[in-house]
Parts: structure tokens; C-alpha cells; sequence
């Protein structure tokens, strides 16, 4: 049973536990020795590895997603914890809880799934429907975007992330809606439905999250957009304007040439999904990031995918109010008598 997890290193901490491999190379310094470098993970995070002497007969033993034991001790460098490993070997999965190494959604992913077919269903264009159901209903995509994780490192960075994000996202979609009625709701949904769809091609996450070689080399919105025309193409009489906005609206939901969008959202249901799936994707991030323990008094640590540190809001509230009850119960100072005033 694992005892050691990533989220509870400390620095000067000698370990010996259970990882998964997410990374694997040998690295050399400026001076030529080689070292073995590695990225540690389990289902709380991940952490940089070093092992720098003996390591060519133990490294030849595992691979990439294999499980490994370790014999460490963790160090801080440049005010990020590693660990500097003493002795590895590969260990076989009967040896260790699967659970313990995959970050999972908290959802239940079968009634994840069951809203989705409910928003499928209330789309009421019967192309964007159909569409929408030859996705939803085609039994080599279903099993891949319930366990799917919705990016790598950014947000919702877990299985069964990317189905958590895409409901998460109509529920905005349909709140919005309500403000905005001018807007078309089933166009909309249907681009809250297909916007991430790319990724169960773009990602590995079979044990480790990485990307594949298509992921690396096409990105999600390239092979979304691939997926989405084959779908298109085999519904007959598809109507092509209607195609065109739906393409778009894959093609622009990142909303910036430098995050990846070729074109900006050019449409008002365009623009919507993306501002609302940056929306959803932030505060997927910010949870992650209060979730944490890392950090320091009221401030979380620095989030790569926010740019910035978070203020524990409820720790500062805190704080405040003790500092306003001790000032309360103080006793108060003795008034200045005025001149002449008597004893």
C-alpha cells in the first residue's frame, strides 16, 4: 500500500515509496557525466527525479508507464522540491493499488455521461443533433471520452476530466442563454459538445497523461475539425453554411492566433463559447489550486495555468476577524481628563 504521496514531500525527507514513470531520458551535464532524469507521478501530482550514480543496469530494467520503488531522499533546488535517487526498480502492477497513481474525477462518470445525452437530445436542429448524436452513440469514441482527461497539465488535468469539462460547460452555456436570448442554443451547445472532442486523439492517458504523436505533431483543434467533417460528410444533406458555423466554432474556441486558434471567433456563438469555456477552464484551475496544500500563509503556490498566486480567501477572512475580536475584548485606555475637572 502506497503511504508516500507527491502532495506530501518535504524537503529532507528521506522516502521510500511506489511511482509511476511519466517521464524517462538520460540527461548529461555541462561537464559530460550522464544522469538519469525522470517524472515521477501518482494521482496527487507529479515530481522531477535525478538519479546520478549506478543507474545504467536499473534504468535499462523499466520504461515509460511502468511502476517503479524508490529509494530517495527529496531535495529543494531553486525553491522546487526533486528527489535524488538512491535505488530503483521496476515493480510489477499486482504489487500496487492502480487507484493510488491516476487522479480520477469526483463525478460519477455514468451520470456525467447521462446529462450529456440529456443535452444531446434537447437540441432541437435536427442536423446539429444528428451530428451530435453520431458522436455520443458511436461505440469507438464513448469508452475513450469517459475516462479522457481534459488537457495535460492546465485543467481538469485528470480521467474522466474532459466529460467533466464538456458538461460543466453546456450547464454555463444554458445559464448564459438565459441572459442572452437572441443567441442560438442549439448552435452553442453543439460547440460546447465538440469544441474539446480532438483531445481523446490528442492525448495518452492510458497510464501516464501525455500527448501522442499525432497530438504533437497536429494538435486537438486539427484533428477536431478532421473528426467533425467525417461525422458531417456521412449525414446526407447536411446543410454547408450550417457546417461552416460549426467548423468555426471548433477552429476559433481558443479566441487568440497565440493560444492556437487559427481564426477568432467570428460570431456571436462563437465568441460565447469561447469566453465561457476559458470561464470554465479558469475555475477548474482555481479549485485545483485551493485544493492544494502547497503555498504559503494565505497565498496558494504560483499556478502555471492562472500566471499567478491565489488568495485564500476564507484563511484572510479568518484572520481578519480574530484580529477584529482580540482588538474588541481589549481594555479600553484611560480618557484624558480636561483641565479643571475634578477628582
Amino acid at each position: 500500500m502506497k503511504q508516500v504521496f507527491i502532495s506530501g514531500l518535504q524537503a529532507d525527507q528521506n522516502i521510500t515509496s511506489y511511482f509511476l514513470v511519466c517521464e524517462k531520458e538520460i540527461r548529461a551535464t555541462r561537464e559530460g557525466k550522464p544522469y538519469l532524469r525522470l517524472e515521477l507521478g501518482d494521482r496527487t501530482g507529479t515530481v522531477e527525479a535525478r538519479m546520478w550514480d549506478g543507474f545504467e543496469r536499473d534504468a535499462a530494467t523499466f520504461e515509460r508507464d511502468d511502476f517503479v520503488k524508490v529509494q530517495a531522499r527529496v531535495e529543494s533546488y531553486r525553491n522546487k522540491l526533486q528527489i535524488s535517487i538512491e535505488k530503483i526498480r521496476r515493480v510489477e502492477e499486482r504489487e500496487v493499488d492502480a487507484a493510488d497513481f491516476f487522479a480520477h474525477t469526483p463525478e460519477d462518470v455514468e451520470q456525467l455521461f447521462a446529462r450529456l445525452l440529456e443535452v444531446v437530445a434537447s437540441i432541437g436542429n435536427p442536423w446539429l443533433r444528428r451530428l451530435l448524436e453520431s458522436v455520443v452513440q458511436d461505440p469507438e469514441i464513448v469508452p475513450r471520452l469517459k475516462r479522457a482527461p481534459a488537457a495535460k497539465v492546465m485543467h481538469h488535468a485528470y480521467l474522466g476530466g474532459l466529460l467533466e469539462h464538456v458538461v460543466s460547460l453546456c450547464g454555463l452555456c444554458r445559464v448564459v442563454l438565459t441572459h442572452y436570448p437572441d443567441a442560438d442554443p442549439d448552435l452553442l451547445l453543439t460547440g460546447a459538445v465538440l469544441h474539446d472532442i480532438g483531445k481523446l486523439e490528442e492525448l495518452s492517458y492510458e497510464r501516464s497523461l501525455g500527448y501522442t504523436d499525432e497530438g504533437q505533431l497536429l494538435g486537438h483543434i486539427l484533428i477536431e475539425y478532421e473528426t467533425v467533417a467525417k461525422k458531417i460528410s456521412a449525414i446526407e444533406g447536411f446543410p454547408p453554411g450550417l457546417k461552416t458555423l460549426v467548423q468555426h466554432m471548433i477552429i476559433s474556441h481558443h479566441g487568440q492566433y497565440e493560444f492556437g486558434s487559427p481564426k477568432l471567433p467570428m460570431f456571436r456563438e462563437a465568441l460565447m463559447l469561447h469566453y465561457l469555456d476559458d470561464l470554465d477552464s479558469k475555475m477548474a484551475a482555481v479549485r485545483a489550486s485551493l485544493a492544494s496544500d502547497k503555498g504559503e500563509g494565505n497565498w496558494t503556490a504560483y499556478s502555471g495555468a492562472l500566471e499567478r498566486r491565489l488568495l485564500r480567501v476564507d484563511l484572510f477572512r479568518r484572520a481578519e476577524a480574530a484580529a477584529a475580536k482580540n482588538a474588541a475584548v481589549q481594555p479600553p485606555m484611560d480618557a484624558p481628563k480636561s483641565p479643571g475637572a475634578r477628582e
